[in-house]
């Protein structure tokens, strides 16, 4: 994990020159209260340095490192936003039992919700805590049933409390993940075989992972500064399946459920887009089918659920997915929302697509996401897809033009609602 925390924040600023602004946005950015080598301060620092106009926090189960973004932010002199990521099960849809954008799970799907205002940020962590003590009964399971398999290893036994629950961020309301598990297994790997050819050699011999060229000669490289990612990265490609233990409905819950929390709290609950896969830009999918073959019956029911938004990464599509998905949503009436989920150091923060003409619009509906977050905060009436709205006559795309231009319009450093911000957003 990296050294930035908030208090060496302002040291770590003054001792790096930092990328001219570069227009990008991210929506999508994990955090050790998740899975992530950066700190919600690392996080908003590393996006600093990059250029970027804003980012967003997107914690699996958890929105416990929020504050500490927004502060980060606000010291850095860049936009926030605020979300978090959880799993749900389709019982009671039309899509019950179809595998949809979770690659280990049938009838379970990954959504987004967007655009948390500050205030109910303590009503968020109160809705997630029982899903992580549910998460957390199960990833001890996993860890048994992954010491079981790795038993005839010349490899040390992974214990739980010490080496996957200590090394994360549960004890604050974080949560924990199956790559928490795999890191902790790239770990004893590596404890025993050190970084380079005999981890390899162990690999390919005795877990029988088969490795590409490219993928072989990572892990070759002693010197390479991202080894455990990217040993995590191989770990979870090739060996999740064989202790991944389905979830149930007590840890994926209704979707029903989350999107009228989501919806209640002012936020805005989105559906994260997927598609079919052939290569995995992250290198730990395998090429894979997933909802592009019924995706208008899909987006249509998401409709009736209330989602709001559909949330996709423009890197890993090709634009004719993109270019459905983008028709969809325009006939539906979902806002689009992007971001590139940053869980690993050798990802860049950089999302260079969105300022591509045909994804562009996509910066517009962060500054608006975040112009909603502040707004929601004064008055619910103000939620982007409030039907109290005064601008609610408006079309959705009339709405994110004019809540993008007060969200530009707000100081990052100190983010209050001036009286010109609330000029553009009288009545009409």
């Amino acid at each position: 994990m990296d050294s930035i925390t908030f208090e060496n924040l302002n040291d770590k600023i003054g001792n790096t020159t930092a990328n001219h602004r570069n227009n990008e946005v991210n929506n999508h950015v994990h955090t050790s209260y998740s899975f992530s080598p950066y700190t919600p301060a690392g996080a908003a620092f590393h996006a600093w340095k990059a250029g970027l106009n804003a980012v967003g926090i997107m914690d699996h189960d958890s929105i416990s490192g929020a504050d500490e973004i927004i502060e980060s932010c606000k010291i850095i002199g860049i936009a926030s936003t605020a979300g978090f990521e959880v799993r749900v099960n389709m019982n009671g849809t039309s899509m019950f039992g179809k595998k949809l954008n979770n690659p280990d799970s049938k009838n379970i799907a990954y959504m987004a919700v967007h655009g948390i205002p500050q205030s109910r940020f303590g009503e968020v962590e109160e809705f997630l805590a029982p899903l992580c003590v549910q998460r957390n009964k199960r990833n001890r399971k996993e860890v048994t049933k992954l010491n079981q398999l790795i038993s005839d290893f010349s490899i040390e036994q992974i214990d739980f409390d010490k080496d996957v629950y200590a090394q994360s961020n549960a004890a604050i309301k974080g949560s924990i993940t199956e790559r928490h598990i795999l890191y902790a297994l790239a770990v004893k790997i590596t404890d025993k075989f050190g970084l380079g050819s005999d981890t390899v050699t162990f690999l390919e011999r005795n877990m029988n992972v088969e490795l590409s060229e490219k993928i072989r000669n990572i892990l070759l490289d002693d010197q390479n500064p991202h080894y455990l990612y990217d040993l995590l990265g191989v770990l979870k490609s090739n060996y999740l399946p064989e202790f991944f233990i389905q979830p149930d409905l007590s840890e994926c819950i209704s979707v029903q459920t989350v999107v009228d929390f989501a919806n209640s709290i002012g936020a805005i609950p989105a559906y994260a887009y997927l598609g079919d896969i052939n290569n995995s830009a992250t290198g730990d999918k395998k090429a894979e089918k997933f909802e592009d073959d019924f995706i208008e019956p899909l987006f249509e029911e998401l409709k009736k659920i209330g989602y709001k938004a559909i949330t996709y990464m423009p890197p890993r599509n090709t634009k004719e997915q993109l270019k459905r998905v983008q028709s969809l949503c325009s006939h539906l009436g979902f806002m689009e929302i992007s971001g590139v989920d940053i869980n690993s150091s050798r990802q860049s923060f950089n999302c260079p697509e969105v300022l591509d003409p045909d994804f562009s619009h996509l910066i517009d509906s962060t500054w608006a996401l975040i112009a909603h977050e502040k707004l929601t905060e004064i008055d619910s009436k103000y939620s982007l897809f409030s039907e109290k709205n005064p601008l609610s006559g408006l079309s959705l795309e009339q709405r994110i033009f004019i809540y993008s231009k007060a969200g530009r319009k707000l100081n990052p450093r100190n983010p209050q609602l001036t009286e010109e911000i609330r000029e553009i957003l009288k009545d009409r």
